[in-house]
């Protein structure tokens, strides 16, 4: 008969214990009654020959024949019994005993007894004898789902405390967790985390399991650099006051960073409970992975601090910008462009003045009118690519027919312009917007060498969306972004970043072989022969909203193509 068979023959292992089997152990007990203590001694004996432990053999000693025999001579069930194994295999296991010795364990005991048997009771002996291999079976499968039970709870522990480290977005919401999984491992009534504050030198509560949360604080001591198991009537070594009193077991486990203490996991228990080396060294292994994993989020939020702060840093930059180019713009407005028609004027009036006969010194100064006329011209393009007062009066719509209409004239490309119906935007994102266009054709002007250029502006769902594309000679989108020197990369990034945004971009170069171009772009965009395509999703915050902080990903490929630039790639 096998363990694989027992759901065809039996509901429960204690099934397996017949009447008749019962009835026979009960007479065992009766008949080698004298001599029981006598076994026990010397199979302890043995077992300590064999290299067994104290602890192993008092687990062994309870679920032997003899052991057997006198709990059925007292009346007990088949199942009690069966109780008392799964009790005691539970201990095995947690003294990390190997499963695969027990039955030779168990075996010392009948070569003791069977000597016992057939000179008490020599009639019956082969009987007697038989009681061995019939009871061996729902003892050995006991066992069995005694150490699955105890392997299937430490592996369910480092799972939470896996998913703990995996899901938690805070340290104190860490802590909660780990806290929780690792209490409801060891069955702790209350459990308490500390870590060390390096500023007071404090070990402070920072997560509890069960129990009325508290400020607690406590000076660290040498005591807790080791884990230990201790009662608090005896040893007052409990970081909660409370705990002297109310609990008979305490086990304190060390969390230690470059082997200096940084915090302490203490397990309290109603009832005297000293721990097995499998449990003192599955929190161990525990407190070192929470240590690892705290550390991994101190980083984390010091890292997304520093973010916050160069974010915020670069959003005050860029109003510092754009107040700077208006700055700018209304001094070239009202200074140097009035100054400059000042002086036309007055060579206007000195050409008129100049005698008629003097065509040489009228076709100087008309010659310098022309270049004048030239430079104011030069001077109001340069006033509104610094500021376009039409942006701020007509929105982006207007403004973006303006730049495309500028771009038309001092350029051979074709540009056509889609720009549908625009909601309410706020300005700030209007103003991202048209400088990201102003770039990508600053580009084309540069790099592209294309016939046509396509923009096209549209809004839907709280998103904006920018799509430019040109069928130029393309580029290279690493070797752009890589490019040394490349400041309106960084800066075209931190615009898109503020506002949340996304930028996808796809160049294929001229001439090329399919599949030769590199896309950096989790969306897939439909390739042309050549030329670039740049498309760009701004979120539009609803009234009174800011917009959303964007998510950083971990993954360094992702990252790179959620923030790909649009300027300086080429």
């Amino acid at each position: 008969m096998t363990a694989e068979s027992l759901p065809l023959l039996f509901s429960t292992p204690a099934d397996a214990v017949g009447d008749d089997l019962r009835l026979l152990l009960s007479r065992l007990a009766a008949v080698a009654h004298p001599a029981w203590e006598r076994l026990d001694r010397k199979y302890a004996e043995r077992l300590e020959q064999l290299g067994i432990k104290p602890l192993e053999r008092r687990c062994l000693a309870a679920i032997t024949v003899g052991a057997a025999a006198r709990l059925f001579g007292r009346g007990d069930s088949a199942a009690e019994f069966l109780e008392e194994t799964t009790y005691q295999g539970r201990r095995l296991a947690k003294l990390d005993f190997e499963q695969n010795s027990i039955p030779a364990a168990l075996a010392e005991y009948e070569k003791l007894l069977l000597p016992v048997i057939r000179r008490k009771a020599p009639v019956d002996s082969a009987r007697y004898e038989s009681v061995r291999q019939h009871l061996l079976f729902p003892v050995v499968l006991t066992l069995n789902n005694a150490y699955y039970q105890v392997r299937e709870a430490e592996t369910q522990a480092f799972y939470e405390v896996f998913w703990a480290e995996l899901e938690a977005r805070q340290l104190d919401d860490l802590l909660g967790r780990f806290m929780t999984a690792l209490a409801k491992f060891c069955r702790a009534d209350q459990a308490r985390f500390f870590l060390l504050d390096s500023e007071q030198n404090l070990l402070v509560q920072r997560a509890c399991h069960k129990g009325k949360a508290a400020d607690l604080a406590a000076a660290p001591s040498r005591q807790y650099l080791h884990p230990f198991s201790f009662s608090p009537a005896e040893k007052n070594a409990s970081l909660d006051p409370a705990w002297n009193t109310r609990f008979a077991t305490v086990w304190s486990v060390p969390m230690l960073s470059k082997r200096r203490l940084a915090g302490v996991l203490q397990f309290a228990f109603a009832k005297p409970y000293d721990w097995l080396p499998r449990e003192r060294q599955l929190l161990v292994t525990a407190a070192e992975r929470c240590m690892m994993a705290i550390e991994k989020q101190r980083l984390v939020e010091h890292l997304g601090l520093q973010e916050r702060q160069i974010r915020k840093l670069a959003e005050g930059m860029m109003h510092v910008e754009e107040a700077e180019r208006r700055r700018i713009s209304r001094e070239l407005h009202d200074q140097t462009g009035q100054d400059l028609l000042w002086i036309r004027l007055q060579m206007e009036m000195i050409e008129q003045e100049l005698p008629e006969g003097d065509k040489r010194w009228k076709t100087r100064m008309a010659d310098v009118r022309d270049m004048t006329e030239r430079t104011i011209v030069e001077v109001r393009r340069l006033i509104g690519a610094l500021s376009p007062a039409v942006l701020e009066q007509l929105g982006l719509a207007a403004a973006m027919r303006q730049l495309v209409n500028r771009f038309r004239q001092s350029h051979q490309s074709k540009v056509k312009l889609n720009a549908g119906r625009l909601p309410a935007i706020p300005k700030q994102l209007e103003v991202i917007a048209y400088r990201l266009v102003q770039e990508c054709l600053n580009n084309v002007a540069k790099h592209s060498s294309c016939s046509n250029v396509n923009i096209s502006l549209s809004a839907a769902d709280q998103i904006l969306t920018l799509h430019v594309e040109d069928d130029g000679v393309g580029f290279h989108v690493e070797e752009g972004l890589a490019k040394d020197g490349s400041f309106g990369l960084s800066g075209i990034q931190e615009r898109v970043a503020l506002l949340g945004g996304r930028v996808v971009i796809e160049s294929r170069v001229k001439d090329s072989p399919p599949g030769s171009s590199k896309q950096v772009s989790k969306k897939k965009m439909t390739q042309s022969s050549s030329g670039t395509k740049i498309y760009v999703e701004l979120p539009i915050p609803r009234e009174g909203g800011h917009p959303k902080t964007p998510t950083v990903d971990t993954n360094p490929n992702i990252a790179a193509a959620e923030t790909m630039s649009l300027s300086g790639a080429r």
